[in-house]
């Protein structure tokens, strides 16, 4: 957890559920919480013109989402849905404020996840852009083993997505994300067990 139970409590969070499908915040909406997941998984998602949904990011147990906007004057950039049945910690902002003021090295951690998801949108801007979708697929598995999950060994990673998930993380169509991902398994970057990736 990014912020202690206890701590949460004592300025006013909420433990809220959410049913699977369920949306937390709608894309332009303006902050009024902070979210703290407590268990299950949240996407952060936006629509283009076309109605295409584009995943911006992953949640799971443990993390925070949706911080961002509390900082600043906009509405969230996407919307947040549950992917499963969620739990989560629900700060009202102003308890949020004053929460990271009496606990600089909170405000420090959540700068820093902050800082993490920038440097992850820029270079998947980069690879969506510039690269193979075979290359965009390997960059975002590596990047949640080694630098969300911190495994080292081959193989020890199993990845948690659907190719559908992969694909929009990605920017790819599903057949094509399918067709590269059988194209890193055969040069043996990836193993495939019980349809799950390990990377």
């Amino acid at each position: 957890m990014i912020i202690e139970e206890n701590i949460l409590i004592a300025y006013g969070a909420k433990k809220q559920s959410y049913k699977k499908d369920t949306v937390i915040f709608d894309q332009g909406d303006q902050p009024r919480f902070y979210f703290e997941l407590i268990c299950g998984e949240v996407k952060i998602c936006s629509l283009s013109e076309e109605g295409r949904e584009f995943i911006q990011r992953i949640f799971s147990a443990g993390r925070c989402f949706g911080e961002a906007p509390l900082f600043s004057e906009f509405g969230y950039p996407g919307s947040a849905i549950a992917l499963k049945d969620v739990e989560v910690w629900q700060l009202p902002k102003a308890g949020f404020y004053q929460l990271i003021n009496d606990y600089p090295k909170i405000l420090f951690e959540i700068t820093r996840q902050i800082a993490n998801r920038l440097h992850y949108k820029a270079m998947m801007a980069q690879e969506i852009s510039h690269e193979a979708p075979r290359h965009r697929i390997m960059r975002l598995l590596n990047y949640l083993k080694n630098d969300i999950y911190k495994k080292t060994e081959k193989y020890t990673y199993q990845v948690e997505l659907t190719r559908q998930q992969i694909a929009d993380l990605t920017g790819l169509r599903v057949e094509t994300a399918i067709r590269a991902i059988k194209k890193l398994e055969k040069e043996e970057l990836i193993k495939i067990d019980r349809r799950k990736i390990r990377v």
